[in-house]
């Protein structure tokens, strides 16, 4: 869903909910020692997910009309010309058999790239509005899934070992095709991830097709809302960009990694993104006590801060708006800590503007005075988070393993948390390996760290 280009993306984190603020990120960017590495720095789709609905329509104002889209069929019949709709000429797939005609011609294919759009920052809950689908003959294929809801003629294409589907930073696409609608991938192929294992300072696609290719990308249309239909010339040449390099660029990396001796590190970094269960979401009561700066609170501000954290909620699903275009997590939490009474207080509250005050100004103010008069027992509390206890000798490991990192990672020409994440560091310690067949037993320290540096690793853990 991000494009993984070198912009800035004002979303507050929705995690999905990862935006200016709000928005806990979307699945992935940096992954911990225990995950695939599909995200890094400036690498990847960010979508942010939110509690996503089963494949619910939703029915929310347009802005503006705009004339019903064309019947454009899956196998070309009926295209428009393809320079009024896009430079790269790209089939929509807006029925069912469009879909099963698609889905028939990519079963053909040795590989396949994939992406997906979302419209995060404009709706809530989260819908997919589109996903992208490039073969190898250089077909081009724009789904619409708010037109055909039932995928699953995909299905068989994702699982197929034969087809390798290839993404860019794909961890957040695959997190909401997995969960959205039950796919199961086989082969995959992360370009971002390859660049990484490759020492590539930037992971961002308009970067690396540059480098290796010398293509350009379209302008960005991050920020759009991908939701609305139809989709202008400048986005359909955006969504088709995202795709239609991505076998080459595929092959051009894997040329490089066997030229390192590396493709055998991606394939095991791939095969565990491809492995990765996405895990249902379920709504955490105690979301607002993670707030930025909610710690700090005391109980009767916590208390508030709990009840207009739940405000924001039912506004947002009410309203058809992200929960960070109701209320930042910032002026939650200053809110929070001010209670205030009144309206006249209430805008003394900075990121209470007169908009915020006009649309939900008696709201808060009911949340806030429901909140003081909760009786004490009522009050919410947050446990001091129980620091793990780690043994003298365990953190004497974890020190010796950093010292090897800090010149074992230019040594290797991979970032340190690439090469030995901390996260792996310390289960590495507290397991206190002896031998390679003792560290491969260590969870998520891969075959390809075993292989390479495993002897150095053991070694570097010195006596207990």
């Amino acid at each position: 869903m991000s494009d993984g280009r070198l912009h800035s993306y004002p979303r507050e984190r929705a995690e999905p909910s990862r935006a200016p603020q709000e928005r806990p990120p979307l699945p992935g960017r940096a992954r911990g020692a225990d995950g695939p590495v599909a995200g890094a720095r400036d690498g990847g789709r960010d979508g942010s997910p939110g509690d996503l609905p089963e494949r619910a329509l939703r029915d929310h104002p347009r802005r503006g009309a705009r004339a019903p889209p064309p019947a454009i069929r899956a196998d070309g019949a009926g295209d428009p010309p393809a320079e009024a709709l896009t430079t790269i000429p790209a089939r929509w797939i807006q029925t069912p058999a469009d879909l099963r005609r698609a889905a028939e011609r990519l079963a053909g294919s040795a590989e396949l790239a994939l992406d997906t759009e979302g419209d995060s920052l404009h709706h809530y809950p989260e819908r997919l509005a589109l996903v992208q689908l490039a073969s190898a003959s250089g077909d081009v294929w724009l789904l619409d899934p708010l037109a055909v809801d039932d995928l699953s003629p995909l299905a068989r294409v994702f699982a197929e070992p034969g087809i390798t589907t290839v993404l860019h930073a794909g961890d957040n696409d695959l997190t909401h095709l997995k969960r959205r609608y039950g796919f199961r991938f086989v082969s995959l192929f992360d370009t971002a991830v390859a660049a990484r294992f490759l020492g590539a300072p930037a992971l961002g696609l308009d970067v690396l097709l540059d480098r290796y290719l010398g293509a350009r990308l379209p302008p960005s249309r991050q920020k759009d809302d991908w939701s609305v239909r139809p989709l202008t010339a400048a986005q359909l040449d955006y969504a088709a960009a995202d795709v239609v390099h991505l076998l080459p660029l595929k092959s051009r990396l894997v040329d490089e990694l066997k030229r390192s001796g590396r493709l055998a590190w991606v394939d095991e970094e791939c095969a565990t993104l491809a492995a990765q269960p996405v895990a249902e979401r379920v709504e955490d009561p105690h979301a607002f006590a993670r707030l930025k700066g909610a710690r700090e609170l005391p109980p009767r501000g916590l208390a508030v801060a709990r009840e207009l954290y739940a405000l924001r909620e039912r506004l947002a699903r009410a309203h058809d708006r992200p929960p960070f275009k109701i209320l930042s997590e910032e002026t939650l939490v200053r809110l929070a800590g001010a209670a205030p009474g009144d309206r006249e207080a209430l805008a003394q509250v900075s990121g209470c503007t007169p908009k915020v005050i006009a649309r939900w100004g008696d709201a808060i103010l009911e949340a806030v005075a429901r909140a003081l008069v909760r009786p004490a027992d009522e009050l919410p509390r947050i446990e001091p988070r129980p620091r793990p206890r780690i043994a003298a000798a365990a953190e004497r490991r974890i020190e010796r393993l950093k010292q090897w990192r800090g010149p074992a990672a230019p040594r290797f020409g991979l970032e340190p948390g690439l090469l030995l994440p901390n996260r792996l560091i310390t289960a590495i310690a507290l397991a206190g390996p002896r031998d390679l067949s003792e560290l491969a037993r260590v969870d998520s320290v891969r075959r390809w760290r075993v292989e390479t540096f495993g002897d150095e690793i053991v070694a570097a853990l010195g006596p207990a």
